[in-house]
């Protein structure tokens, strides 16, 4: 276990709003008192993701990965949230958010938090899981630690594997600090002596190779017996940097990693070619501004403060690290290691009866609705549905949305086939899609060479829809089936991620996924959409007016209550209405996995409104909306989060659950994660977030009671 203090468990780490008086129950519900700030509330997120790594109830692996992914997520919330802020501060733009406070406040507080979760995050590295895993035969050798043997096997494969790709930069007037690549690892290197052209000795930067891995396995024969041990690519470039910059004495070697601003930027009144523009912005994400320093915990304060005035940075922006600066980079070691007992058990994802008795998924869905629940439930019949289609001679027609896919998924290929069998393909690309903006540029080039038709959407707002269509001939007639899912298009992340899959082939539903598709792909006022709800047309509106709907039955005497299940809650509007429902009685049920701005617990005006975040094996990712309604209950999936963004910057679609077995199975869905003792954390009135233990209960995991109820093996 750590040593020293014990590491805060995160029920004492606040969402960072400052305690208050609480609102008048009367007062306006724009209160900002009434709110918890965006950023903070997405920081804290990441800091429950980190708390998985202390939780023994995970596999040793599992844990490793959940503190990598902190990793991860920390990097991203830098490259994108603070840079943000810091440019909202540059350009004097002091704008409070919903929360009433300025960008400079927020600031200043995640420097706090992330500072304090960042030395956490090595300690609980260094001090519980690498001794744990050590315990398991799975050793990180650091270079002091090094045998006589695995010495000299290092010293070989620093010279045929990193010698030959290393670039070292001497820093004087002819050669100036380096442009240096976006999270790139590398050092600096204090020198002594002269060079081979008699100039002084100084400072020199040492880019790492990006083409190398950051853990390389040491060969079996020179570890313990029993052992698996592995050795950083830092500490083999440390080990040999004299070797870089020979007849020079090294008097220091420091690894450091900058974070910059990664957020891509692209004004539509400037466009006339979205991929053009894009790929010259993706070239920029890699040196956009700095907004992060990470250096080695030993770097002395002038080598520090050196790169700060290089990068422009301020000593907030400082973060001294007790181990690698890169630990995303350590993420191969699971898929590198070969022990199962230390990893979740493997299953088998199940399908519904209604896809066992039919070979042909069209055919099933002609017969009825049918829902998938991923990863519980398998992905392939969305899969198989599409390449069905592509070889179905009587199919004339294919579109699809794609926001976050890959350019040999088996959706593309199948997209592909149906373009060479002289299917009408239509595929509606986001190539904004964050950090999948190079894949879906590839994927748009592979299916237009293929003779489909690719259309990059709307420019001022994102495609985030899930759908597809395929209209197929039927006795005479034309027959139209639809996808509708609150997820990507992605083989991989379905086995990680809950979504949900509906497969329909009700006509009117599917007239409503057809119009969408003409409204992307031509030019028109909205049309008139019967069963959908679409954003940025009718979502907010609808969801607004549903919770109305069942704050006035409350009001009434009637029993009244919604559960709202997605990953984030910050529109203002949205927000207002669920406080208006909890004033008039109707009992709220969030389930929201990141960010929360909604407060709930204040008497008067929250009191029955409950918010819960569950985190574990599989990152929860469904929207789905239930509203009681009077006992006539309404359930819906949705592509769409509570946020600005979702309702009025994207094309979104939300779709009904028309058949009642299936809405009553999501219903049931939504239950069990109410019910969850196991991985649920309890969000506070005061901003605090509490996890609950089953104590003298029943322990229950929402996400193991659905693998077991949906899976065919686990």
């Amino acid at each position: 276990m750590i040593s020293e203090a014990p590491a805060p468990r995160l029920n004492q780490t606040r969402t960072g709003i400052k305690p208050k008086a609480l609102p008048d129950p009367e007062s306006d519900l724009t209160d900002p008192g009434l709110y918890f700030n965006r950023e903070l509330s997405h920081l804290q997120f990441n800091v429950r993701v980190l708390e998985q790594a202390l939780d023994e109830a995970h596999p040793l692996l599992n844990r490793l990965m959940f503190l990598l992914i902190f990793s991860s997520n920390m990097d991203e919330f830098f490259e994108i949230r603070v840079a943000g802020l810091k440019n909202q501060i540059m350009v004097g733009d002091e704008t409070p958010g919903s929360d009433g406070r300025p960008p400079r406040s927020v600031l200043a507080e995640i420097s706090q938090i992330a500072h304090a979760q960042v030395e956490r995050q090595y300690r609980i590295l260094n001090e519980a899981l690498i001794p744990a895993l050590e315990a398991q035969g799975l050793r990180f050798r650091r270079r002091g630690d090094w045998t006589e043997a695995q010495r000299a096997w290092v010293r070989d494969y620093f010279e045929t594997e990193i010698m030959p790709v290393i670039s070292p930069i001497g820093l004087d007037p002819s050669h100036p600090f380096p442009r240096l690549v976006n999270k790139s690892l590398n050092f600096i290197v204090e020198l002594e002596g002269k060079d081979a052209f008699g100039r002084e000795g100084g400072l020199a930067i040492l880019p790492a190779p990006r083409s190398l891995p950051r853990i390389i396995a040491l060969p079996g024969e020179l570890c313990e017996k029993g052992f698996s041990e592995y050795a950083f690519l830092s500490s083999m470039i440390h080990a040999h940097a004299e070797e870089v910059f020979p007849g020079m004495k090294v008097r220091g070697c420091y690894q450091f990693r900058l974070t910059r601003n990664a957020d891509l930027s692209v004004d539509p009144e400037d466009v006339s070619d979205l991929a053009s523009a894009l790929r010259g912005e993706l070239l920029s994400r890699r040196y956009g501004s700095g907004v992060r320093l990470e250096v080695a915990d030993n770097c002395p304060d002038d080598l520090a403060e050196f790169l700060l005035r290089q990068f422009e940075l301020d000593e907030a922006d400082l973060y001294r690290v007790n181990g690698p600066v890169n630990l995303t980079r350590m993420m191969s070691v699971l898929g590198d290691v070969d022990r199962p007992e230390l990893l979740y058990r493997s299953f088998t994802p199940g399908l519904p009866k209604a896809l066992k008795k039919r070979e042909s998924v069209l055919q099933a869905m002609a017969e009825g609705d049918i829902l998938l629940h991923h990863p519980f439930h398998s992905f392939s019949p969305v899969e198989e549905m599409l390449r069905e289609a592509a070889r179905d001679p009587e199919v004339l027609a294919i579109k699809q949305t794609l926001y976050r896919t890959g350019a040999d998924s088996p959706i593309v290929n199948a997209l592909v086939e149906a373009a060479g069998n002289g299917k009408e393909v239509t595929v509606v690309i986001e190539l904004r899609a964050r950090f999948d903006e190079a894949d879906n540029l590839a994927l748009a080039s592979r299916l237009q060479e293929a003779g489909a038709i690719v259309i990059y959407g709307v420019m001022a707002y994102k495609t985030h829809a899930k759908m597809m269509h395929i209209v197929r001939r039927e006795k005479g007639q034309l027959r139209h089936y639809a996808h509708l899912g609150t997820g990507n298009y992605h083989s991989k992340t379905a086995k990680l991620y809950t979504d949900y899959s509906l497969l329909t082939a009700d006509p009117v539903l599917c007239a409503d996924v057809h119009k969408v598709f003409q409204q992307l792909s031509g030019m028109g006022r909205a049309r008139q959409i019967e069963k959908l709800l679409h954003a940025p047309f009718t979502l907010h509106e609808r969801l607004v007016a549903m919770i109305d709907r069942e704050a006035e039955h409350a009001r009434k005497g009637k029993r009244a209550h919604l559960i709202i299940k997605c990953n984030s809650v910050t529109e203002p509007k949205l927000i207002q209405a669920l406080y208006r429902a909890a004033q008039a009685g109707v009992e709220c049920d969030l389930i929201i996995r990141g960010m929360c701005c909604l407060r709930p617990g204040l008497p008067g005006i929250s009191e029955s409104i409950r918010v819960r975040s569950i985190i574990g094996r599989f990152l929860e990712h469904t929207r789905v909306f239930h509203f009681h309604n009077d006992g006539k209950p309404e359930t819906w999936g949705s592509s769409a989060d509570f946020m600005a963004r979702n309702m009025f910057h994207r094309v979104e679609t939300c779709f009904p659950l028309l058949d009642k077995k299936l809405a009553a199975q999501v219903r049931k869905d939504l239950e069990t994660y109410l019910v969850d003792n196991c991985q649920s954390w309890l969000l506070q009135a005061d901003g605090t977030y509490v996890k609950q233990t089953p104590g003298e209960a029943a322990p229950i995991s929402a996400q193991e009671t659905l693998l077991y109820a949906y899976a065919a093996r686990v």
